[in-house]
């Protein structure tokens, strides 16, 4: 039997699948501020590195104790809280914003400034995720295109039914239908 497509349909295309049909790492990555919560957790996971750095390459400004891993440590909890919780994204992302730039005088200088810079644009990424969004659409695809039919309309405004909406609205106040003036 040559010649005869499969009883499936037709084959695969070879395009690129839609986010639905894809592997459910993908749809998890997806229905969430994945980037965000990932830089806000490598911000904070840096700070905590950079404070097991070498006496020498060190910077102690500000208070040492227990903020000094406490700011860091609270950042990644944020971070993988966004991940695993994104309901909250809005709470989570201001808090993280605000701790990441407490590292500044706390850590390090923020981890010598990297993990303050990761935490505070992981912090905004994720501030600024919208679930749900549909794709975007040109202005051009949402109003059509301006062809030759809207530039030959006549000048009066017309209605759903038809009728002008100025001859409506003189037939409506007098009750006898008239020219319009």
């Amino acid at each position: 039997m040559e010649g005869q497509e499969p009883v499936g349909g037709p084959g695969p295309t070879g395009g690129q699948q839609p986010v639905l049909q894809q592997d459910a790492f993908t749809r998890w990555v997806y229905g969430r501020p994945f980037f965000g919560g990932l830089w806000l957790t490598l911000g904070g996971a840096w700070i905590l590195l950079t404070m097991k750095a070498s006496v020498k390459v060190v910077v102690h400004v500000g208070m040492q104790g227990v903020a000094g891993y406490l700011l860091p440590t609270l950042m990644v909890l944020l971070g993988l809280l966004i991940l695993f919780s994104p309901d909250q994204r809005l709470f989570y992302s201001i808090t993280g914003v605000l701790i990441s730039m407490g590292s500044w005088v706390t850590s390090n200088m923020g981890g010598f400034m990297v993990g303050l810079l990761l935490g505070v644009v992981g912090s905004v990424l994720t501030f600024g995720w919208v679930p749900d969004q549909g794709p975007r659409v040109s202005r051009r695809e949402r109003h059509g295109p301006a062809g030759p039919e809207t530039q030959d309309r006549p000048a009066t405004d017309m209605g759903q039914n038809g009728t002008d909406t100025h001859t409506a609205q003189t037939v409506t106040a007098a009750g006898t239908p008239r020219a319009a003036q």
